[in-house]
Order: C-alpha cells, then sequence, then structure tokens
C-alpha cells in the first residue's frame, strides 16, 4: 500500500467544563474542523514525523530523535504522534519504520482538542497501513493512553470525542453516552490568541473551592444539572433554550474565575451581534469562546467577534469521528 491519510475532528465543550472535575456531568460535541495524517512505509525501523501545521519535522529511532525541522523543541510538539505510531506498531508485532505526514485545521493551544486528533488520526492512517483492525474502543483507548504520556492525566473527554465523533455526555467514572443529536448545532467559534494553563486553571478553581466550599459547592453542582438540561434541549432542537442555557453556564464559570477579560469581550460581542448564547469552551483564561446563532445571523456574529478583536470561524456539530480518507 502506497500510503493511508485518516483524520479526526476537533471539538468543543458545549457545558460543563470544570464542574467535570467533580464529578459532574459535560456535554461536548466534535466540529467540523479536523487533523489530517498520512503514513507511508519505510525502509528502516525508524519513525518519523512532520507537522506541516506546526513547522516541525524529525525522525526517532528508540528513544533518540534527530531534529530536522525546528530544533530542539520539535521532539516536545512531535512526541504525541510518535507515541501513536508505537503503539500500532506494537499492536502489529511489526518491526517497521513509518513515515507521517500531518496536517491539522484545528488551531493549537485553543482547548479544541488538536492534539487528541492528531493521535486518533494517526492510529488510523498507521492501523489501516499495516492492516490491523481496530474497534472503535481501541483506537480510543490508544488515542488516550497517547495523550496521557504527553499531557499527564486527561479526562478522556478529547479522545473520546476525536474518535467517535457525534455529540457525547461525559461523566467522570461513568461511560460515555453517545446522544445521538439529531440537530444542526450552528456554532460560531471565537479565538482570543491569548495562551493560557488549564492545569493553573483548574488548580484556581480548586482553591476557590476549598476556601469557599458552602458558596462554591452549589454553582458546580448547578452546573452539572444545566449540562443535563442542556442534553433535553438539544435533543428537543430548541436551539433558543441551548442558547439561554450557554448564557448561564459563562456566568457560572465567570463565578468560579475561569473567565478573561478577551473572552468576556468577545462573548458580549456575539450576543450583541445577534447570538442566541455564548460562552467560553474548555479551560478558559484566554483560549476560545462559543457563540449559537441561527443559520442567517452566523456571519454577523461573526463579525461581531472579530470587531472585539477576536479571530472567529464558522463551524456545525459533525457525526464522522476518526476515519480512514477515500
Amino acid at each position: 500500500m502506497e500510503a493511508v491519510t485518516a483524520s479526526a475532528p476537533a471539538k468543543v465543550i458545549l457545558f460543563g467544563e470544570h464542574f467535570v472535575v467533580y464529578g459532574e456531568p459535560a456535554v461536548v460535541t466534535a466540529i467540523d474542523k479536523r487533523a489530517y495524517a498520512t503514513a507511508k512505509l519505510r525502509r528502516d525501523n525508524q519513525i518519523r514525523i512532520e507537522s506541516l501545521s506546526l513547522g516541525v519535522s524529525g525522525i526517532f529511532k528508540g528513544k533518540r530523535f534527530r531534529p530536522e525541522k525546528g530544533g530542539a523543541k520539535a521532539r516536545l510538539k512531535l512526541e504525541l504522534a510518535k507515541q501513536a505510531v508505537q503503539q500500532v506498531l506494537e499492536k502489529a508485532d511489526a518491526k517497521q519504520g513509518i513515515n507521517v505526514r500531518i496536517d491539522s485545521e484545528i488551531p493549537v493551544s485553543a482547548g479544541l482538542g488538536s492534539s487528541a486528533a492528531v493521535a486518533a488520526s494517526t492510529i488510523v492512517a498507521a492501523s489501516s497501513l499495516l492492516g490491523v483492525e481496530l474497534s472503535s474502543r481501541q483506537i480510543f483507548r490508544m488515542a488516550y493512553e497517547s495523550e496521557r504520556l504527553v499531557h499527564g492525566s486527561p479526562s478522556g473527554i478529547d479522545p473520546a470525542i476525536s474518535t467517535y465523533g457525534g455529540a457525547l455526555q461525559f461523566q467522570r467514572g461513568k461511560d460515555f453516552v453517545q446522544l445521538g443529536i439529531q440537530a444542526n448545532i450552528p456554532l460560531v467559534i471565537g479565538n482570543t490568541n491569548v495562551q493560557r494553563s488549564t492545569g493553573e486553571l483548574v488548580a484556581s478553581v480548586r482553591q476557590m473551592k476549598s476556601r469557599y466550599s458552602s458558596i462554591i459547592d452549589p454553582i458546580i453542582k448547578t452546573g452539572g444539572e444545566l449540562a443535563l438540561d442542556s442534553v433535553e434541549a438539544l435533543k428537543q432542537g430548541s436551539l433558543q433554550a441551548v442558547g439561554d442555557l450557554m448564557d448561564i453556564n459563562h456566568a457560572l464559570l465567570c463565578a468560579v474565575g475561569v473567565s478573561h477579560e478577551s473572552l468576556d469581550r468577545l462573548v458580549y460581542a456575539a450576543r450583541k451581534g445577534g447570538a442566541l448564547g455564548a460562552k467560553l469552551t474548555g479551560g478558559g483564561g484566554g483560549g476560545c469562546m462559543i457563540a449559537l446563532a441561527e443559520v442567517a445571523r452566523l456571519k454577523r456574529v461573526a463579525k461581531a467577534i472579530e470587531r472585539a478583536e477576536g479571530t472567529a470561524f464558522l463551524a456545525r456539530k459533525t457525526d464522522q469521528g476518526a476515519k480512514v480518507e477515500s
């Protein structure tokens, strides 16, 4: 086989970020921005990874790494894809080298699940190239393990949505629930382009919870109830109700201290521009926000976000998870 290209989608958390850490449900959907990985066999047993979107490349041989583009920092940026390939090679019991070229449409470090989409697409491309049949569950576990080895202890939300697509309800300690939502979820995503550390934000909520538990605990609980209400609204296709719940969710996230002036500026601009609702998505402190709007108003909302100094693009739910491109 000459080469195999596979892809996997980005994600947005619609409801429940931060509260999910404390056992409350979160609702997440795959969106139609994808990471693409193309795998080819090599004649040696080395793994070469190139990321067009990050502008880095290099060759792994065992534990050694030789950078080609991007210098010493290239290893850190390519390690996740290397771990993905390594797991497939172990599963195939193959002493084989592979070239992987990654090209992603997903903004990096924006809370949109870029690394999980790269891991899932790389696993599907490499396994298809080597003739290894993997179930969706196995792809998810491998993508999760790739993220764990590189990023520590991920929640599992990102690799799940990149693998399965569609919309999922996620709750720690429970299996994912595939929601089977038929309604289109037309979104505008606004990127503040402000870098932030999700780990630091999670820690700050924990500190606030320990200091003011009688106030913060009910907010967290309310966030969980709101996520469950949103599932019903999404299933009924009631976009107005979903928008109202997004506005409430943003206020709860502000209350626990994870918003940022750049996010609030984009959220309020989107609402003024005609959005049904808007909120931050992901870790907060910068990164991205999402706005729900009727299709006819999407471009107007995007322009409002850009006037407020954000970068905006349109997105919608996709039911296609990780897959081989025909």
